[in-house]
């Protein structure tokens, strides 16, 4: 993909074709926004400026990006793969003007971490403000996202390193297992089982299960099914909403969801959370750190020995 300066040098303006980066930045904000007129409102735009931006992109590349209606908007299929490209042309322009910008070593070191768990409570949030304290100079930059897109700019070297569930290494990288968290129920606190300090799998069987078609929901799903036999499995909704968008849902007593321990910290009006079990005792998912072996940032060094450190485990791994 061919990209050309503007005249004026200003690499925000470079052309990519024949559409702009702005372009590119107006259809992400909305496809995160789920909304024209919030994501103008995100980026200090008209909205009739925003909404002319994505028509002259989707003109240049010959195909509908969003389903428009009077709830908002939402992305096509083929408009969620043009939008992977474009968060990536994204990341690596922006990567490319903090190296430009730089100078005489005074710029601060960044070091920038992907997830697609929650961080309002649990290990990875104590991680991560344990190390703003002991290098309060680095730069700390978070990005969450599917783990497509987490892969992705890992790869491309948008992003330093990843804390992902499970602990299957990804092509080429490095891994190390960390932590385990327990999988919960999130239930309407009038819920009948909302009374009960433990759920078993075999209880959610007459239940209707909505879950987030965005990480970690599939995963989540994958480990509901391996833990019971098709006769019991309860009904599965899946929703392309955001984990907080679910539990607005499950507040409203429209079901109940699985969330990972991480996420209890984030109360929500209505909802209340319980462990859930299997005859061995609490179901656990667990996480891993991921990095590229060519990448030698000390502010990767300095969060690898901090893990280290706080994790003993990942020296026996070495």
């Amino acid at each position: 993909m061919n990209i050309n300066a503007s005249k004026d040098g200003d690499t925000n303006r470079a052309t990519i074709n024949n559409f702009d980066l702005h372009h590119l930045r107006s259809a992400v904000a909305a496809a995160d926004c789920g909304s024209f007129r919030r994501a103008a409102e995100l980026l200090s735009v008209r909205h009739s400026a925003l909404s002319r931006s994505i028509k002259h992109f989707e003109q240049s590349i010959g195909m509908m990006l969003f389903e428009r209606s009077s709830s908002g908007v939402r992305l096509t299929p083929a408009g969620r793969n043009v939008l992977r490209a474009a968060r990536t042309i994204l990341e690596q322009i922006d990567a490319l003007m903090k190296t430009r910008t730089s100078s005489g070593g005074c710029e601060p070191e960044y070091l920038r971490v992907g997830f697609c768990t929650s961080m309002s409570a649990g290990n990875l949030r104590a991680t991560l403000l344990d190390f703003k304290r002991r290098f309060p100079a680095i730069e700390l930059v978070t990005a969450e996202r599917s783990k497509t897109g987490l892969t992705t700019a890992l790869r491309n070297g948008s992003l330093d390193l990843l804390f992902l569930t499970g602990e299957v290494p990804l092509p080429g990288n490095h891994v190390w297992p960390l932590w385990s968290e327990r999988v919960l129920i999130s239930l309407p606190q009038d819920h009948p089982m909302a009374a009960r300090d433990s759920i078993y799998w075999t209880d959610l069987r007459n239940e209707k299960v909505l879950l987030s078609q965005h990480d970690p929901g599939p995963e989540l799903e994958d480990l509901l099914t391996s833990k019971l036999v098709c006769a019991d499995r309860p009904r599965i909704e899946r929703h392309d909403v955001s984990r907080g968008i679910i539990k607005s849902l499950i507040s409203m007593g429209l079901g109940i969801s699985l969330v990972m321990e991480s996420e209890t910290g984030a109360t929500f009006p209505g909802l209340v959370y319980r462990e859930l079990r299997d005859g061995t005792g609490a179901s656990r998912i667990g996480l891993s750190a991921h990095w590229r072996p060519d990448n030698e940032s000390p502010a990767l060094l300095s969060l690898l020995t901090l893990l280290g450190e706080r994790y003993p485990a990942l020296n026996s791994r070495e």
